[in-house]
C-alpha cells in the first residue's frame, strides 16, 4: 500500500465518513463535545469576569495608591505625598439613612455615602447620565456643596430625579446630576447598595460622624514623576497604625479576586465530574470500537499495511474525530457560557467584556487528551492485529495493553483534574471523592440487583427486562452510579436547597428582630424608644457600643502578622464591637470559666468573650487582654468565653465587660426588634426626628442574599446539567458497547416466537428499572448530604421533603426511558435471519 502522508489522510477521511453513516461514532463525538463544552463553558466564563477586573482596574480605585483607615488619617500622610510631587484628593465613605424631603417624607434608604474632594477621581472618570437618554456624559469636576449625586438606584429607590432635595444626616442637599459610572461602582463584582456622592465639606453639617458610625477615611495619591510612588509606599509602609492598609491597582480588592478564583474553582471541579463521566463513555466507546474495527484492521493487514501504517491511519482518523468534536465542543461552550452570564447577568453592575481565545484552546486541548487518553492503547492493539483474522475469526481479540491502558486513562483524568485545580490537594480531593462516590453508587446499585433477584416477577416484559440487568450486573451498576451522582447534584441544587432554605426560616422565633437601629446617641436612647413605643407599639432594649481595637495580649503588643489564617489575620486588625452587661445575655452559654455575678462593676469582673473569636485569636481564659478606644486603654483579664446563638438575630458581642469598665470610653447604642413586615412609614419619621440613626432592615438583606444565592444556584444548576448529561452519555455508551450483543438475544428471542413489541416491551422494563434505581439513589444521596447540612453546618432540624424522592425516581426513570429507546430502537428492527447471520 502507498504510505504517503497525503494518501493515509484521504483513506482515514473515507473510513470516518463511513463509520459515521454507520453510526459509529456518535457516542465517542458526542462524548468529547460535551467534555469540552463543560470546561470551555466555565473556562470562558471566568475568563469575561477577569477580562473586565483587568480592564477597570484603573478605575475600579480611582487613583494609583489608596490609604485607608478607620479613623482619621495623619495629616502628615498627605503632607509627605505631595513633598514628593504625588497628586492627593483626601475621602471619607460611610453609611447613612437617606430620604427626599420634598415628597412628604417617603421611605428611607441605607446608602453608601462617598464624600470627595477636588481631584477626585485621580484616576478614570466619572460618568454622568444624560436625562431623557441612555447616553453618559463626562463629569466636570465634583459636587458643589450644598449638592448630591446620586446612583440609579438610590433614585430609583427614592422615586428622585435632578432637582429632588435629599436628608442626609441633619443637612438638606439637591440632586444635581445622576452617577451613570463611578470608581468602586463600575466594579464586576455582585452590585452593591445604592451610593450618594457629596462635597466633604458637607459632611460636618449632617453632624454624622459619631463614634459609633463606621467610618473610613481615604487618601487617593497619584504618580506624577516615575519612581515618587514607591518611595511614598515605602515610608508609609513604615509609619501604617493598626486599622490602616494601603492598596495598589495592582492587588486592588484581594477579597473579590480570592472569591471569583474559588467560585471559579468550584465550576470547574463541577464541571470536571462531567468530565470524568465522558471519559467513562470515551472508554466505552473506544473498546467497542476495537471490537467493530478487527476485520477491517485484518483486512488492511493482509493488502499489505504495516503495524505503523495501520497504528497511523487510525490515530489519523483519531485526531480528525478529535478535532471536530473539540471544535464543536468549543462552539457549544461559547453558547453555554453566554447563557451562563444571562444567568448571572443581574448580579453584575456592568457588562462583561467578551471572551479571549486561551479558553478555547484550554478546552480544546482538553478534548484531544482525553480521547487519546482512552483511545491510543485500543488503537495500538487494533494496529496488531494478524492478518489470519480474515481466514480465522475464531482468533482471540488481542489486548488492549491492559494495565497500560487503565494506567493512560488514569493519567489523562488526573492531568485534567489537576489542571483544574491548580492544587495537588484538591485534585487529589475531588479525584477521590468522586470515584469514592461512583464506588459507592456502583456498590449500591449492586446490592439492589441483588436484592430484585429474590423478587418473583411475572409477565415476560419485567422477567426480561429484569434478566438483562442482571445479565450485565457489572456494567448496570456503574450506568446507575453515573446517573446518580448527576441526579443527585441537581436534586441537592433545586429541591433540597429550597428545603434547606424553608427549615432556617422556620427555626427563627417568630419574634425574632427585623429590624436594627445603630448609631443612636446617649441622649436619644429615652426619647427614640418612648417614639417607638407611641408608634409601633414596641419598646427596644438598647444595648451600649463601644468601639475599640485590641492591642496588648498578656502585656505584649499584638501583631497581627503572626496570623497564618486570613480570617483570623481579620479579627485582629478590626475594631470590636465592645459593650456590658450585668447579666448573661439571652442565647449565650458559658462554656469555659465563670459569668460575673449582678453587682460586679469594673475592670476587675474581667472580660467574657465569644467562644469562635477566643479560638481565632488563641486567646484562653486567664489571659489578660488591652483595648484602645479612642486613645483610651482598657484592660482586663478573661473570666469566660460564651456559645452565642447568632441565629437568634438580636443584639450580641464578642467582647462583655461588667458595668462601669467602660465608662470614660465614647458610646452609642444599638437595639434590635420586630416591626411590622407590611408597614415602613414609622422609618421615615424616625429618620426625621434623628438623623444620625441608621435602621438596618434584616428582611431586605435576607431577600438580597437570597437573591444571590439564587442566582448562583441556577449558574450551578446548569453547570450540573453537564453532569447529567455525562451519565445519559455513559448509558449511550454502554448500550452501544452491547449493541450487538442486545440485537443477537433480541433475534433468539424472536425465533422464539416473541413479538416485537413484547422485546421494545421488555427493554423499556429494563430502562425504567435502571433510571429508577438511579433516581432512587440519587434522591437518597441528596436527602443525605441535605441532612448532614442541616445538622453539621446550619446546625438547624431537618425535614426530608418527598418530593425528592418523586422527582427522582420518576424523573430519572423517564430520562432514562427516552435515552435507553433511542439507543435500542434498532435492535428490533433487523430481521431474526439476518441478525443471526450476521452474529452468529
Amino acid at each position: 500500500m502507498n504510505s504517503s502522508p497525503a494518501r493515509t489522510l484521504a483513506l482515514a477521511l473515507r473510513l470516518i465518513a463511513r463509520d459515521w453513516r454507520a453510526g459509529e461514532l456518535r457516542v465517542l463525538i458526542a462524548a468529547i463535545v460535551l467534555a469540552v463544552a463543560s470546561v470551555g463553558t466555565v473556562a470562558f466564563f471566568a475568563d469575561r469576569v477577569k477580562g473586565g477586573l483587568a480592564q477597570q482596574a484603573n478605575t475600579l480605585l480611582g487613583a494609583d495608591l489608596l490609604v485607608s483607615g478607620d479613623r482619621p488619617l495623619p495629616d502628615a500622610y498627605a503632607a509627605q505625598a505631595r513633598a514628593l510631587g504625588l497628586a492627593t484628593s483626601p475621602a471619607i465613605r460611610f453609611n447613612s439613612m437617606v430620604q427626599q424631603t420634598d415628597a412628604g417624607g417617603g421611605n428611607a434608604v441605607l446608602t453608601d455615602v462617598k464624600a470627595v474632594s477636588d481631584g477626585y477621581p485621580l484616576r478614570g472618570s466619572l460618568a454622568l447620565a444624560v436625562p431623557g437618554s441612555t447616553e453618559r456624559r463626562a463629569a466636570q469636576g465634583i459636587p458643589a456643596p450644598g449638592e448630591a449625586w446620586i446612583d440609579t438606584r438610590l433614585a430609583d429607590r427614592l422615586g428622585a430625579h435632578v432637582g429632588s432635595k435629599l436628608a442626609v444626616g441633619e443637612a438638606t442637599l439637591a440632586v444635581t446630576a445622576i452617577v451613570a459610572q463611578d470608581p468602586e461602582i463600575a466594579g464586576l463584582t455582585f452590585a452593591p447598595g445604592p451610593k450618594l456622592l457629596l462635597n466633604l465639606r458637607d459632611v460636618p453639617p449632617t453632624n454624622l460622624l459619631q463614634p459609633g458610625n463606621r467610618a473610613t477615611w481615604r487618601l487617593l495619591v497619584a504618580e506624577r514623576d516615575a519612581g515618587s510612588l514607591a518611595r511614598f509606599r515605602d515610608w508609609i509602609g513604615e509609619r501604617l497604625a493598626p486599622g490602616q492598609r494601603v492598596e495598589t491597582v495592582r492587588d486592588l480588592r484581594p477579597e473579590v479576586r480570592q472569591t471569583l478564583e474559588r467560585a471559579e474553582r468550584f465550576l470547574s471541579l463541577a464541571a470536571l465530574v462531567a468530565v470524568l463521566l465522558a471519559a467513562v463513555a470515551v472508554a466505552l466507546a473506544a473498546s467497542r470500537y476495537l471490537r467493530r474495527h478487527l476485520d477491517a484492521a485484518a483486512m488492511l493487514r493482509t493488502l499489505g499495511a504495516s503495524v505503523r501504517r495501520t497504528l497511523a491511519l487510525f490515530v489519523v482518523q483519531f485526531a480528525a474525530l478529535g478535532v471536530v468534536a473539540s471544535a464543536l465542543g468549543v462552539v457549544g461552550a461559547l453558547a453555554g457560557q453566554q447563557l451562563l452570564a444571562l444567568l448571572l447577568a443581574s448580579a453584575f453592575v456592568e457588562a462583561l467584556p467578551p471572551p479571549s481565545a486561551a479558553p478555547a484552546l484550554t478546552a480544546f486541548a482538553t478534548g484531544l487528551l482525553l480521547l487519546f487518553g482512552f483511545a491510543l492503547p485500543p488503537l495500538v492493539a487494533l494496529a496488531n492485529v494478524p492478518p489470519l483474522r480474515v481466514l480465522r475469526r475464531d482468533l482471540p481479540r488481542p489486548r488492549t495493553g491492559g494495565v497500560v491502558a487503565y494506567a493512560c486513562g488514569a493519567a489523562a483524568v488526573a492531568v485534567l483534574i489537576g489542571w483544574q485545580a491548580h492544587e495537588a490537594q484538591a485534585a487529589s480531593i475531588i479525584l477521590g471523592g468522586v470515584a469514592g462516590l461512583l464506588v459507592a453508587a456502583a456498590a449500591l446499585a449492586w446490592l439492589l440487583l441483588e436484592v430484585l433477584k429474590r423478587i418473583p416477577s411475572r409477565g415476560i416484559t419485567w422477567r426480561f427486562g429484569l434478566a438483562n440487568l442482571r445479565r450485565r450486573a457489572l456494567a448496570s451498576s456503574l450506568q446507575i452510579g453515573a446517573l446518580a451522582l448527576g441526579l443527585t447534584s441537581l436534586l441537592l441544587l433545586t429541591v433540597v436547597r429550597g428545603d434547606l432554605l424553608r427549615d432556617w426560616r422556620a427555626s427563627l422565633p417568630p419574634d425574632a428582630p427585623n429590624q436594627f437601629l445603630v448609631n443612636v446617641l446617649p441622649d436619644q436612647v429615652q426619647p427614640a424608644g418612648d417614639w417607638l413605643d407611641a408608634r409601633l407599639a414596641v419598646r427596644p432594649q438598647f444595648k451600649p457600643m463601644v468601639r475599640g481595637r485590641l492591642v496588648d495580649v498578656n502585656g505584649a503588643p499584638l501583631d497581627t502578622r503572626r496570623f497564618t489564617e486570613p480570617r483570623a489575620r481579620r479579627l485582629a486588625e478590626r475594631e470590636f464591637n465592645l459593650s456590658w452587661t450585668d447579666t448573661l445575655p439571652a442565647g449565650n452559654e458559658v462554656v469555659h470559666g465563670r459569668f460575673w455575678s449582678a453587682d460586679a462593676r469594673g475592670t476587675q469582673a474581667g472580660i467574657s468573650l465569644e467562644e469562635g473569636i477566643a479560638q481565632a485569636l488563641g486567646v484562653n481564659v486567664g489571659d489578660r487582654l488591652t483595648f484602645d478606644a479612642g486613645g483610651i486603654r482598657v484592660t482586663a483579664a478573661v473570666t469566660s468565653t460564651r456559645k452565642v446563638n447568632w441565629d437568634s438575630f438580636r443584639v450580641n458581642f464578642f467582647a462583655l465587660f461588667a458595668p462601669g469598665a467602660l465608662d470614660d470610653l465614647p458610646a452609642t447604642y444599638i437595639a434590635a426588634f420586630r416591626a411590622p413586615a407590611d408597614d415602613t412609614t414609622w422609618l421615615s419619621g424616625l429618620v426625621q426626628r434623628y438623623p444620625n440613626i441608621l435602621s438596618i432592615d434584616v428582611a431586605e438583606i435576607l431577600r438580597q442574599i437570597q437573591g444571590i444565592i439564587d442566582r448562583v444556584a441556577r449558574a450551578v444548576e446548569f453547570v450540573f446539567l453537564f453532569t447529567l448529561a455525562g451519565g445519559l452519555l455513559v448509558l449511550q455508551a454502554a448500550i452501544a458497547s452491547t449493541q450487538d450483543e442486545r440485537t443477537f438475544d433480541a433475534a433468539v428471542v424472536r425465533t422464539l416466537g416473541a413479538s416485537r413489541r413484547q422485546l421494545q416491551s421488555a427493554q423499556a422494563a429494563e430502562f425504567l428499572l435502571l433510571g429508577a434505581l438511579a433516581g432512587l439513589l440519587g434522591a437518597a444521596g441528596a436527602t443525605a448530604i441535605g441532612w448532614a447540612l442541616a445538622e453539621h453546618v446550619f446546625n438547624i432540624p431537618f425535614s426530608g421533603n418527598p418530593l425528592v424522592w418523586l422527582y427522582g425516581v420518576v424523573g430519572g426513570a423517564v430520562a432514562v426511558l427516552i435515552a435507553g429507546w433511542l439507543g435500542t430502537r434498532r435492535t428490533v428492527r433487523e430481521p431474526p435471519l439476518h441478525a443471526l447471520r450476521r452474529l452468529g
